[in-house]
């Protein structure tokens, strides 16, 4: 399958993802009692949530969603510094009517919270708003409760690793 950026996650992603689908390819099938599995509750927050543990078919599904995301994954690939709204960069903007100015990661955020960034998918409302932004330029987005949402690029700037 063909990787494109919108599958852009740093490598503490990438490796929290992979240690995820260990834990959930290592349960057994029949595993459904609170405590059940090998590292159930430890782990530093590795481990799934509860539900993903003891219901079988959402066990499965989330086991598939991770082998699409690693599978599709485009590690810590550098972004080229032209200004411009894309996965893999950390976006600066500020909202309509505010001093304030925000920032976040664009890229997967199924295994979010890379490096206490926050991070925002290509796919959610104000990621694909700001695709293909340039520096300085006004977007509107609908939130998902029906507010249409004015942002405003102020810098698009590759990830850099804390590491």
């Amino acid at each position: 399958m063909h990787k494109t950026t919108d599958s852009w996650m740093t490598r503490e992603a990438y490796e929290r993802l992979k240690e995820e689908l260990r834990v959930l390819s290592t349960l057994p099938e029949d595993d459904t009692g609170p405590g059940s599995g090998s590292d159930a509750g430890g782990a530093g927050g590795i481990i799934p949530a509860p539900r993903y543990i003891h219901d079988p078919a959402v066990r499965l599904a989330r086991v598939q969603t991770i082998e699409r995301l690693l599978r599709e994954a485009v590690v810590e690939e550098a972004a080229p510094d032209d200004g411009v709204a894309a996965p893999g960069k950390v976006l600066t903007i500020r909202y309509d009517g505010e001093e304030e100015t925000e920032g976040f990661l664009l890229g997967v955020r199924d295994a979010s919270v890379a490096d206490g960034v926050t991070v925002y998918s290509p796919q959610s409302p104000l990621g694909a708003a700001l695709l293909g932004a340039e520096r300085g330029e006004r977007r509107t987005f609908t939130s998902p409760r029906g507010a249409v949402i004015g942002v405003t690029l102020v810098d698009a700037a590759p990830y850099r690793s804390p590491r």
